[in-house]
Order: structure tokens, then sequence, then C-alpha cells
């Protein structure tokens, strides 16, 4: 009797444990099983990360940073590039670029200047208005005269068709110039000249 006991009890031990003991529980949807448990004592869980701010886009001109409560020097430089790209569409019409426009106007204001000069009231770098002078030649807006006083230099000068070229330049140029000036008073023009002009005079001196 000991000995049928013996045997049925090792039976049972060694059948397997019931299936739905050893099944695991099934996760929730959506879950990766790496979600922290709730507590057992009460305690509150480990708070997920917020999700990433949405991308913050830029003002446009006139408004923010870039309206009045911008810097000065980053105005500047804004208001130069509307300026510089209303231009150059106008000009494009006429197959002149901004710079041919610039050392064309300063050729006839100041003949005889030097490459350097040209460079220099010009605002570009000796290198660009070698290219420039060279293009315009080719097309025949400037040429090689000899200086009124110092006959042996040469100087360039404006052809017919530079001058033709100039002029019709010009007209877009002053256009936009009106169109920057709208709305200002004489007075308030006046003011505006001599606080740009001023800029370039002090800050050049600093350096």
């Amino acid at each position: 009797m000991y000995k049928s006991s013996y045997n049925l009890c090792k039976i049972e031990m060694m059948q397997p444990r019931s299936t739905a003991k050893m099944a695991r529980r099934p996760r929730a949807a959506g879950t990766t099983g790496s979600e922290k448990k709730p507590r057992r004592d009460g305690g509150a869980t480990a708070p997920l990360p917020s999700p990433a701010p949405a991308r913050a886009h830029p003002p446009p001109p006139g408004e923010g940073k870039r309206g009045e409560s911008g810097y000065l020097g980053y105005l500047l430089r804004q208001a130069q590039a509307a300026s510089r790209l209303t231009l150059e569409r106008s000009l494009g019409e006429l197959g002149v670029t901004v710079p041919q426009f610039v050392v064309l106007t300063m050729l006839k204001a100041y003949p005889g200047l030097s490459g350097a000069e040209l460079a220099r009231v010009a605002l570009l770098t000796p290198q660009t208005v070698g290219v420039i002078i060279s293009n315009l030649e080719r097309d025949g807006a400037i040429q090689k005269t000899p200086h009124p006083v110092l006959g042996r230099r040469l100087q360039w000068t404006l052809t017919r068709h530079g001058m033709r070229l100039l002029d019709e330049s010009r007209k877009r140029a002053m256009a936009q110039e009106r169109r920057l000036a709208e709305g200002l008073t004489p007075k308030d023009e006046r003011i505006i000249r001599q606080w740009l002009a001023n800029i370039a005079v002090n800050l050049q001196q600093d350096g």
C-alpha cells in the first residue's frame, strides 16, 4: 500500500505544470514590454518622455528679430540684400549685372581711375573688377583712351554703346531709388542719408 502511494506521488510530480499557469500573459496592444509596471506599494510610475517640440520657423522680414527689434547690423544687411535682389532682376532684363552697372557708373563719374581705385569706390575686389572690365570691353561698352593730361597713360572710358547701356540701367536704378524713398519726408531722407554715410566713415576709421 505504501509502495502504491509512493508511485502515485512520483507520477504526479513528473507531470508538466498546467498550460494555463505556464502561459505568459498577453501584452496590451501598442506595448513593447519595456514599459515600467506600476509599483505594488502605490508609488507613481515613471513619466513617459514628452513629445518633441514643434519646429520653430523664422519670422518673415519686418517681424520679430527681422523687424524693429532686430540688430541694426542685421537690418542693414537684410535691407541691402532685398534692394540688390530687386535691382538684379530689373537690370537682368538688359543683360547687365549690378557690379557692371556700378563700374559703368563710376567710370563715367570718375574717369581715369586705376583698377585699385575703381575697386575701392565700387566696393569690389580688384580681381572682380578685372573680370568686369574684361567683359565690358569684350561687349564694346568701354574702351581705353589716352588720358587728357597724362597722354601716355590710358584710361577706361564708356563707348556710345556703354553710354546707352548706362542710361537704361540708370532709369531702372532711379525707379528703385524712388521706391526706397516712398513715405519719407525730405527731412527724413536727409537724416537717413547722413546716418548711412556716417556709418561708413566711422567704421572705416575704426578699421
